[in-house]
C-alpha cells in the first residue's frame, strides 16, 4: 500500500504543496524587494502550509533569491510560548528562532546571544537585525495566526496595541534595518477588519502590507491535486462534495484514498462517516465564527438552497432572495471566508448564493433542527432586521416542520449517492 497523498488536520508538507501560484508570486515580489505581505483566509483555507512553502530554501533560486542570504522563520501567534499574546513574548520569541535558525552560522549565533540574556523588546530585534545586515543577509520573518496580536487579553491592553502594531510598522518602514526584514502574516480576517480603532491624524498600521487573500481552490488546482483519484467521474464527486475548500478536499482525499487501496472491498459507509465525523470541527469553527447576522443569512440560504420543497413539503419563501440585495457586504464576508458562493445570471441582474460544500448547508440545517422553535425566537431581532413580520411568520412555519419531520430532511440532505455508484 502506498502513503496516502493527502494531509488531513496539519500544513502540507512542501513538496506534496499544488497551486497557490498567483499567491506565492506577489509573496516573493515582496521577500525580494524586502517588503511586506498579508495573507488571510476562512478557517482551513491551507494559511500555514503557504508560509510553510515561503521557509523553504530549495524553491528560493526560482524566484532569483539567494537562500543563502535569507533565514526564514516561522512564528506562531498561538504557540504555547504566546499564550496570552504580549509584545514582549513576540520580541522574545522572533529573536530566540532567528538564533536557533542559525545554528549553521556559529559566529552570527554568539552575536545574538547576548539579546536573550536581557529583557528583549522590538529594539533587541532590531539590533539583530543588523547584525545579519553585517553579512549580508536578511530575516523573513512569517507570522502565523497573526489575529492573536490583534485582539486584547488579560495581559495585552489596547494602548498596548497600538504600541506593538507602531513598533512593527516602524522596524519594517522606517528603521534603517527595513533593507535586511521582510514580514508576512497570516490572519483569518484582513488587517483592516482587525486591531484598534485607528488614529485619523496618522496612516493605518496595516498601511505597509500588500494584501491577498487565500480562497477556495481552481478548478486547475483541484484536478491536479486529486489526479490520482480514479475514476476521474469520481474524482468530479468529491470536488462537488468539498465545493474546492483545501481543507475538505485533503480530509475527502485521504479518507477516499483510504477505501479505494481496498479495492473491491471498498466502504461507501466508511469513508462517510470518516469524512463527515473529521470535517464537523471546521463547520462548527465557522459557525461560531460568524455574526449572529450572517448566521440568519446563512439559514436562509440553507432553505432557499433546498429548492422549495422537502419532501412532501412545499414551501414558498416568496421575496426573501431579494434581501440578500441589503446585506451585500455580509455575504462577501461569507463568500471571502470559503462559506458561500456568489453567481450571477447570465444577464447579470440577479445573483445567486449556495453553499461552498453541501456538507455546510447540513450542518446549518442541523443547527436549526437542534432547536427549531427556540432557533428563530433566539434570532428574531436579526430575523426582523431583515424581512417583514410576514415573513418571518413563514420561516418560522417553515423551520418548525422541519424540526418534526428529521427524517425527511435527512433523506433531502444526502450527498454521499453519487459517490456510492463509483465505489460499487
Amino acid at each position: 500500500m502506498t502513503p496516502n497523498p493527502f494531509f488531513p488536520g496539519k500544513p502540507v508538507p512542501t513538496e506534496s504543496f499544488i497551486g497557490r501560484k498567483s499567491e506565492i508570486n506577489y509573496a516573493f515580489d515582496q521577500i525580494y524587494n524586502r517588503s511586506h505581505f498579508a495573507i488571510w483566509g476562512g478557517p482551513g483555507m491551507g494559511k500555514s502550509s503557504f508560509l510553510r512553502k515561503l521557509a523553504n530554501k530549495q524553491i528560493w533560486t526560482e524566484y532569483d533569491l539567494d537562500p543563502s542570504q535569507g533565514i526564514p522563520v516561522i512564528l506562531n501567534c498561538q504557540s504555547q510560548n504566546l499564550i496570552p499574546f504580549t509584545p514582549g513574548g513576540f520580541w522574545r520569541e522572533s529573536v530566540s528562532l532567528l538564533h536557533d535558525k542559525l545554528d549553521s552560522e556559529p559566529e552570527l549565533q554568539v552575536e545574538i546571544k547576548p539579546l536573550l540574556e536581557k529583557t528583549v523588546t522590538g529594539d533587541s530585534l532590531r539590533q539583530a537585525l543588523r547584525i545579519l545586515g553585517r553579512k549580508n543577509k536578511f530575516l523573513l520573518l512569517l507570522v502565523d495566526d497573526f489575529d492573536a496580536a490583534l485582539v486584547t487579553n488579560n495581559q495585552y491592553t489596547e494602548n498596548e496595541m497600538e504600541t506593538f502594531l507602531a513598533q512593527c510598522r516602524s522596524l519594517a518602514v522606517h528603521a534603517e534595518e527595513s533593507e535586511h526584514f521582510s514580514m508576512i502574516v497570516a490572519s483569518l480576517q484582513r488587517l483592516n477588519e482587525l486591531g484598534p480603532k485607528l488614529n485619523p491624524n496618522a496612516s493605518p498600521w496595516y498601511n505597509h502590507y500588500v494584501f491577498q487573500p487565500l480562497t477556495l481552490f481552481t478548478t486547475e488546482e483541484l484536478v491536479e491535486l486529486l489526479t490520482i483519484i480514479r475514476p476521474p467521474t469520481l474524482r468530479h464527486e468529491i470536488i462537488n462534495i468539498t465545493g474546492g475548500h483545501p481543507t475538505l478536499v485533503q480530509t475527502a482525499g485521504f479518507f477516499l484514498y483510504r477505501e479505494l487501496q481496498n479495492g473491491n472491498n471498498a466502504n461507501i459507509n466508511s469513508f462517510a462517516g470518516n469524512f463527515e465525523r473529521d470535517t464537523q470541527q471546521i463547520f462548527q469553527t465557522i459557525w461560531h465564527r460568524c455574526n449572529p447576522k450572517e448566521q440568519v443569512l446563512l439559514m436562509l440560504i440553507a432553505l432557499l438552497d433546498m429548492g422549495g420543497h422537502i419532501g412532501e413539503l412545499k414551501f414558498k419563501l416568496k421575496g426573501i432572495g431579494r434581501i440578500f440585495t441589503q446585506d451585500g457586504r455580509s455575504l462577501i464576508r461569507l463568500e471571502e471566508q470559503g462559506v458561500i458562493v456568489i453567481t450571477s445570471s447570465a444577464i447579470e441582474t440577479e445573483k445567486f448564493y449556495s453553499f461552498t460544500s453541501p456538507l455546510m448547508k447540513k450542518w446549518v440545517i442541523q443547527e436549526i433542527l437542534q432547536t427549531p422553535e427556540q432557533s428563530i425566537r433566539d434570532r428574531e431581532k436579526e430575523f426582523m432586521n431583515l424581512m417583514s413580520h410576514g415573513q418571518v411568520n413563514k420561516v418560522k412555519e417553515v423551520v418548525t416542520w422541519l424540526g418534526k419531520h428529521p427524517e425527511q430532511v435527512g433523506s433531502a440532505l444526502d450527498w454521499i449517492t453519487k459517490v456510492a455508484l463509483f465505489l460499487a
